[in-house]
């Protein structure tokens, strides 16, 4: 395994995944509370980047806070608020548009100036949709007559399921599987592992992306698409991805370890 070092600690950063990498659902994978506490006394930089959409800033500050972890709010970047900064540069202020999602996504697009439609009665700019646990058939069927009538389709990420102590469940893929199946038309992805994630996590950062390290527990989304933006990844194998998926799925990391108490000897290495 390479050990490159950095060119300079000021200009390096991680972009950490949160649901499988971090945490379990509201439960911290061993090692938490001990990464933290080395990022914050090596002042390594850090923004938690995650394609989770039903939660704000907010709540991962306060779930991570009562797992003993501190970090502010700005050192957290999710797929809601992704999607928010996204479309104020695509949408004119006050666009109405139909949202598909908890209220975190509702709240970030409400806050970034857009107006929530509760139904199709009225034409939209757009439909956004993200992980909703109260998915309804009559969601589906005004997102679905709002996309057929010209309403742009947004994905805030295409995960079809992700981690919780239960096991893998639904997700905002599997929502967008079923609307592009009723409307024929592809959406178009905030989240990982498209680009617009990780470049917004690293412009906080202030780093290039090869200076930049992406660590998460999927090889599809933060693995692959790490790699396609020109940052290097960690597979952490906590979460949905083991080492025998690497080889079934020809998605390789630069770097893999087993856990966060590796993933520190590792940093200790790198930076």
């Amino acid at each position: 395994m390479s050990t490159n070092h950095l060119t300079s600690t000021h200009s390096a950063g991680l972009i950490l995944d949160m649901d499988g990498t971090l945490m379990q659902g509201n439960h911290p994978l061993p090692g938490l509370a001990q990464l933290f506490n080395f990022l914050h006394q090596n002042n390594i930089p850090y923004i938690i980047a995650t394609n989770n959409a039903q939660h704000s800033a907010q709540d991962y500050q306060e779930k991570l806070a009562r797992c003993g972890v501190h970090v502010g709010e700005d050192h957290i970047l999710t797929s809601a608020m992704a999607t928010a900064s996204t479309l104020q540069g695509q949408l004119p202020q006050g666009a109405a548009i139909y949202v598909i999602g908890r209220p975190a996504l509702v709240s970030a697009l409400q806050t970034a100036g857009f107006v929530i439609l509760t139904d199709a009665s009225e034409p939209a700019a757009a439909v956004i949709v993200g992980g909703d646990p109260y998915l309804t058939y009559d969601k589906l069927k005004h997102a679905t007559l709002l996309i057929q009538r010209g309403a742009r389709f947004i994905g805030t990420n295409p995960d079809l399921v992700y981690p919780t102590e239960e096991g893998l469940v639904p997700e905002c893929g599997t929502t967008l599987a079923a609307l592009q199946a009723a409307t024929g038309i592809r959406p178009l992805v905030i989240g990982k592992p498209e680009p617009i994630l990780f470049n917004l996590a690293a412009d906080r950062l202030g780093t290039a992306p090869g200076n930049t390290f992406v660590v998460g527990d999927r090889l599809e989304t933060d693995i692959l698409g790490g790699k396609n933006a020109g940052y290097k990844t960690i597979l952490v194998t906590t979460g949905v991805d083991r080492l025998s998926s690497i080889s079934e799925k020809a998605i390789h990391p630069d770097f893999i370890v087993p856990d966060l108490f590796e993933l520190m000897v590792l940093l200790h290495e790198l930076f």
